[in-house]
């Protein structure tokens, strides 16, 4: 019996930290911050709870940054258009995201426009409806 107790404890622990995990946009990502990022994939992550893109984007000064969008979950991302190879290291991409409140180049992707020129949305959860145009948010 008393290991029934502990083996139920132990899964009870592990099935909260995803929930700690996980957190709203407003939490994390600033919405009167969008931005709107050119530059080269240098990789994509199908994990949950978010899918994750990389794009190399030069600065000001001319130095490479790597930037880290967190995009929606890949079901989310597969409903919207995505596939698995829809982008690939060293294609080059647009994004319209929302900057993070307190992380330097990291953002919550909007939209996405793919080398064939097809915008997808980014499953962001701020919001997965077509942009203003440029990645503002809505008013």
């Amino acid at each position: 019996m008393r290991r029934v107790s502990i083996a139920v404890s132990m899964l009870a622990s592990l099935s909260s930290l995803g929930a700690l995990a996980h957190h709203s946009f407003s939490a994390e990502y600033d919405r009167d911050k969008p931005i709107k990022i050119t530059g080269s994939v240098t990789k994509v992550e199908w994990t949950n709870p978010h899918a994750r893109l990389y794009v190399d984007v030069k600065d000001d000064s001319g130095k490479v940054v790597n930037w880290d969008f967190e995009l929606g979950p890949p079901n989310g991302l597969m409903r919207q258009g995505w596939t698995r190879n829809s982008l690939q290291p060293g294609h080059v991409v647009t994004v319209n995201g929302f900057l993070s409140k307190d992380e330097p180049h990291v953002a919550n992707a909007r939209s996405v426009f793919l080398p064939d020129g097809r915008q997808v949305f980014a499953g962001s959860s701020f919001d997965t409806g077509p942009t203003a145009g440029d990645g503002a948010a809505p008013k």
